[in-house]
């Protein structure tokens, strides 16, 4: 199992945590609230949580191939929901 996580700074972190969650949900398994999310992908989980200056995005896979991948998948949907402030930065750690 390998896990990264990038804390993205942002005054609009819940507002995009739920743009994801709904978004994602029409195929994949999501929970969310305002606060925090889990997105179940096929080989992979995401969880972000909203904090007042960032979202918090971890993710979880067996293979480091898909960790790498899905950090493209998170982050490519995430500046497209962020369109007035993306790119925003990523920090994968």
């Amino acid at each position: 199992m390998v896990e990264t996580t990038a804390r993205v700074v942002t005054a609009h972190a819940s507002r995009y945590l739920q743009q994801l969650c709904k978004h994602w949900a029409h195929k994949l398994d999501v929970t969310f609230t305002p606060e925090e999310g889990t997105v179940t992908f096929a080989e992979a989980v995401a969880v972000m949580r909203a904090e007042p200056e960032a979202l918090v995005v971890t993710i979880t896979a067996e293979d480091p191939s898909v960790l790498e991948q899905m950090k493209g998948v998170v982050a490519s949907h995430l500046d497209r929901f962020a369109f007035k402030e993306a790119p925003l930065g990523f920090d994968w750690s």
